[in-house]
């Protein structure tokens, strides 16, 4: 299959990966879909003539398919490229499911991935902000445990995987990385690392995962 589409931006970041779900499971459903990763290096590529060209402010990800269509913003991408193949399933059945699967997305972002992504980056440059973002992690780590101890499926908004699945486990990939050691995962947020782990362990995208990171013990800032 020749890919039609072309996404750019590095493998580890956090929105690239999100975006890979939807093209394996599209590809699985409709033959000739395939999307073209070309090799990539920040600060390099995005800031050459021919990227911004395209690209005026040298953000990534950023996609183009064959017709000169573009655009940019990690989650705009996984959803386009999830509403070519609607069949899939990832970007909703219907309006209500989808209105749920945005609800999910936004939270993930803003309420796990975001403050334990400051978390870990603080503690690398030995400087955390004023605010608790711990606690913040936490207190929505809570609320998922009791949502996904008492939701009938074993995804978030229906029987399937969606876009909000996809999203919200690389979220707890960075959870498990700064606020959630062994002992977290196994004895206060049970029902949230086993769903995380369905989500990663299924077959068509735990190569796109790669291994967790997950820490033994809390990570800690130590002033200097």
């Amino acid at each position: 299959m020749a890919p039609i589409e072309m996404l750019y931006g590095g493998i580890r970041q956090f929105q690239t990966k999100a975006v890979g779900f939807p093209v394996h499971s599209s590809s699985a459903i409709v033959s000739g879909l395939e999307i073209e990763q070309p090799p990539f290096e920040f600060g390099v590529t995005n800031k050459s003539p021919e990227f911004t060209q395209k690209f005026p402010l040298g953000r990534i990800p950023a996609f183009e398919d064959i017709e000169g269509f573009k655009v940019t913003e990690g989650m705009a991408i996984a959803r386009y490229v999830s509403l070519l193949v609607p069949e899939a399933g990832l970007p909703g059945r219907n309006a209500k499911e989808t209105a749920q699967i945005d609800q999910w997305i936004h939270f993930a972002e803003t309420e796990i991935q975001t403050p334990a992504s400051n978390i870990y980056i603080g503690i690398g440059i030995k400087y955390l902000p004023g605010f608790n973002e711990e606690e913040r992690v936490e207190f929505s780590l809570k609320f998922l445990e009791d949502y996904l101890a008492s939701c009938p499926s074993a995804f978030l908004v229906n029987n399937t995987i969606t876009l909000a699945d996809i999203v919200l486990a690389l979220s707890l990939r960075r959870a498990g990385q700064t606020v959630c050691g062994m002992k977290e995962r196994k004895q206060v947020y049970p029902y949230t690392f086993a769903y995380f782990a369905k989500v990663n362990n299924d077959e068509r995208i735990k190569h796109l995962f790669g291994e967790s990171g997950f820490i033994d013990g809390l990570l800690t800032f130590k002033p200097e």
